[in-house]
């Protein structure tokens, strides 16, 4: 019994050596987008800021963001936006994902690229963004500088006029 308590502790030891810490970095995503490919962290252009938010299809407060950011394009044109939800891809999860896409038109902007985390949320080596972000409400935002560290969070739908000015400040 001893033997067996020691070997599980070392394996508990070993999964939390590679956890991820945020240390104000970007998470270290992989995602599953509605055209059925994947997008991860390395994907991002290096020297361009980069927002993450972390939403729910079905969340009143994210469906508002998504409409006010859309009214306000013209500035947040020059960030990366990847948008992270946490809906399975089975049916209809997945077709929720692609409603929304199609409902909010996101597939006009160039600098959105949207997905669920699903897939990989409990694969060991990878690092959900909820858990990553420590994601308590949605929308989550984390919004990071031309040089890859965290400007701002909001654990909460942002004003979007503060929202724009975070962004604003990252970009210069």
């Amino acid at each position: 019994m001893k033997r067996l308590l020691f070997f599980l502790g070392l394996v508990i030891a070993a999964g939390c050596s590679n956890a991820q810490t945020n240390n104000g970095t970007i998470a270290h995503y992989r995602i599953l987008k509605p055209d059925s490919t994947f997008t991860q962290w390395t994907d991002l252009k290096k020297g361009q800021p980069a927002m993450i938010i972390y939403f729910g299809t079905d969340c009143p407060h994210c469906q508002q963001l998504t409409m006010e950011m859309k009214d306000r394009m013209n500035v947040l044109k020059n960030i990366q936006i990847v948008m992270v939800t946490f809906s399975k891809t089975e049916y209809p999860w997945m077709g929720m994902i692609k409603n929304f896409e199609r409902d909010y038109q996101l597939y006009k902007y160039k600098n959105i690229v949207m997905g669920t985390e699903y897939p990989d949320y409990l694969k060991y080596g990878f690092y959900p963004v909820q858990r990553y972000y420590q994601v308590q409400t949605t929308p989550y935002i984390a919004i990071y500088n031309k040089q890859g560290k965290l400007t701002k969070a909001f654990s909460k739908e942002p004003k979007i006029d503060d929202l724009v000015a975070a962004v604003k400040k990252a970009i210069l």
